[in-house]
């Protein structure tokens, strides 16, 4: 009989625990088998079978009626799971129904059932991600708006830059989601589609009710109906996969972000706090980026597994030996991290905490350097691009040697004081003033998502 699916230690650390029902042993069967009944009905619907084989069959289309260690030792003899679960199913519907029993995997290969109820699975799947990234995206909203005007330095190759807003800093990240969930609604609709060919994808064994069947199954599982079956063609899969690699580099690259923004020495952001949250096995006061780290580690591992559903992508003729094996426990697992990397991330964006103080005492620790090139840039129109820079830059050098003042270096040259004041680079300086239009990327990002949700 079925047991509940077991918790690994790591499952809480690495996924969630809807997603680690979706591709528990518990669903992949009931999927197929989800499948199988489906199959009966649809025969049922194009009178190929009578009806009473649908209660037949149905009734014994639950994954807890099944053995699941007899099923996983006989799948390793045949080679897939399908193939002892039919001879099981067919064995149940017979004890009471020999006629129904007939009518069990009527037309269907193994691949018709292992695919399509993975598609059932990948289906639910990507409803909870896009369920969690509509909660990310909420939140990134709201941090983008409060902090459209929050000065923080910007920063190129880890050195400071020009100031940004954080605003415009999540802003980015926002953008990222958006699009994220955009491409993942269609990659779901690309993969929301039947499988059922038979032995090499012809529906021979259905004779001329081939196609006549494959457009009832698919109507009874709510899915489309590809111009031909797609056995040993998994460019469906592999989008997902390569969306899903997509999304978890991004959310990568946001807890890359905020874990440095977190170091002792910068304390601009905070992972939210919580009992237990971040502690340290030796260090009372430590207060570690735990959801960065998960995310991360899921970055870093997605990308391998990416690679392995692309490579398997290489088929051989009408069914595959070894690519089609090689995505069963790789796409679940992708599947997995990313809802572990998303959830994370998702808590993370709702609680974070933002020292906005602390962003404006790290801006100013250059006094003023990070304004190099607005100065720059003013002074480019009377004395031309290469000399405005070589005095500028120099001016820079010596202000960071010395630990000297920068505006009163600048008014040390003679060609700065003739075309500058010491209050026009009080205003030069001022890192408020600038900051481009990132207030308006940042609000165009913002009425972008709102137009969306209409």
């Amino acid at each position: 009989m079925a047991t509940p699916e077991p918790i690994r230690l790591l499952d809480p650390l690495f996924t969630t625990d809807a997603m680690r029902r979706v591709f528990s042993d518990q669903r992949r069967l009931q999927s197929m088998l989800d499948f199988e009944a489906a199959l009966a009905r649809a025969l049922v619907e194009i009178s190929i079978a009578p009806r009473g084989v649908i209660a037949s069959i149905e009734s014994q289309c639950h994954a807890e009626l099944f053995d699941m260690e007899s099923l996983a030792r006989a799948a390793a003899l045949s080679g897939n799971l399908a193939i002892p679960l039919v001879k099981a199913l067919t064995e149940f519907v017979a004890r009471s129904d020999a006629q129904a029993a007939a009518f069990v995997h009527w037309g269907a290969t193994s691949q018709d059932a292992i695919d399509t109820g993975l598609v059932l699975q990948l289906r639910e799947a990507l409803d909870l991600l896009d369920r969690d990234l509509g909660h990310l995206s909420v939140s990134l909203a709201h941090l983008a708006a409060a902090h459209k005007y929050t000065l923080v330095a910007g920063r190129t190759w880890l050195q400071q830059g020009p100031p940004v807003t954080f605003g415009f800093k999540v802003a980015g990240w926002l953008d990222a989601v958006v699009r994220h969930r955009e491409r993942l609604s269609r990659s779901r609709k690309q993969v929301s589609v039947l499988q059922f060919g038979g032995a090499v994808g012809t529906l021979a064994a259905a004779a001329d009710h081939g196609l006549e069947l494959a457009a009832a199954l698919a109507r009874q599982l709510e899915l489309d109906l590809p111009e031909l079956p797609w056995h040993s063609h998994r460019d469906r899969l592999a989008e997902i996969a390569a969306s899903l690699g997509l999304l978890v580099g991004s959310l990568g690259k946001m807890a890359r972000d905020i874990s440095l923004m977190s170091q002792t020495e910068i304390d601009e952001v905070l992972e939210p706090s919580g009992t237990g949250r971040g502690d340290s096995s030796t260090m009372p006061h430590k207060r570690n980026p735990v959801s960065s780290a998960v995310i991360l580690a899921a970055a870093f591992r997605v990308p391998a597994l990416v690679a392995t559903i692309l490579t398997s992508m290489v088929q051989e003729h009408e069914r595959g030996l070894g690519g089609w094996h090689a995505e069963w426990e790789t796409l679940p697992e992708i599947c997995r991290l990313t809802a572990g990397a998303l959830s994370h991330i998702k808590d993370m964006a709702a609680g974070l905490e933002v020292h906005s103080d602390k962003m404006s005492q790290n801006l100013n620790l250059t006094g003023g350097l990070v304004l190099a090139e607005a100065v720059a840039f003013a002074l480019r129109e009377s004395l031309g691009k290469e000399k405005s820079h070589t005095i500028v830059e120099e001016a820079a050098r010596r202000a960071a040697q010395d630990r000297s003042d920068f505006a009163e270096l600048l008014l040390s040259y003679p060609e700065v004081r003739k075309h500058l004041s010491a209050a026009d680079l009080s205003r030069l300086l001022d890192p408020s003033n600038y900051l481009g239009s990132a207030a308006e990327m940042t609000e165009k990002v913002l009425s972008a998502r709102s137009d969306a949700k209409k």
